[in-house]
């Protein structure tokens, strides 16, 4: 996911200036990784300099001016583009659990590893409850509903993993050995 296409998603509904961007983004995103304002305005500038922006009113409330944005017909068929192509599996599996428990089972062996995934498998069991409550709460917005419940399967794969993971380190143990 590019910021370019998520601010161009918010533009949809009509011209902002980049720090209402930056609360619409907050707002709409409550457990994506955070943005910086500066990541904001510089999306921006990229935005505008390839034609998918332009800029609209300037107003000033207090502060700087602040230039609002609003979105081209370039920018809405890149928009309509990008929600049109189907995000590809990755090929590659980015698995930091996974390294750590094969460079245990390399440097200190299967207790240390096995340790290692009890460990871990406390942690994911009390992200969950923080998402769960998330998921219940009555003042949990949809959107922090989505997010949630997104993190929730990621981490039930994961345990699901872990207690695979642990079924099998004493066996990767003596597969590892030289």
């Amino acid at each position: 996911m590019a910021l370019g296409h998520v601010l161009l998603g918010l533009l949809a509904q009509g011209e902002r200036h980049g720090y209402d961007l930056k609360r619409q983004y907050d707002a709409r995103f409550p457990m994506a990784k955070p943005i910086a304002a500066a990541q904001v305005y510089a999306t921006l500038e990229r935005l505008l300099r390839d034609g998918l922006v332009a800029p609209g009113g300037t107003e000033r409330a207090g502060g700087p001016d602040r230039t609002a944005y609003g979105m081209t017909a370039a920018g809405r068929q890149e928009l309509d583009e990008w929600l049109a192509q189907v995000e590809p599996p990755s090929p590659f599996v980015s698995n930091p659990l996974a390294v750590k428990v094969t460079l245990a089972l390399l440097v200190a062996g299967d207790e240390r590893a096995a340790g290692y995934l009890q460990r871990q498998r406390a942690a994911h069991l009390a992200r969950m409850r923080e998402y769960t409550r998330i998921t219940t709460h009555p003042d949990t917005s949809l959107a922090g509903v989505l997010a949630a419940d997104y993190a929730l399967n990621h981490l039930d794969a994961d345990l699901r993993w872990i207690d695979t993971a642990l079924a099998r380190v004493a066996t990767l143990a003596e597969e590892l050995q030289p």
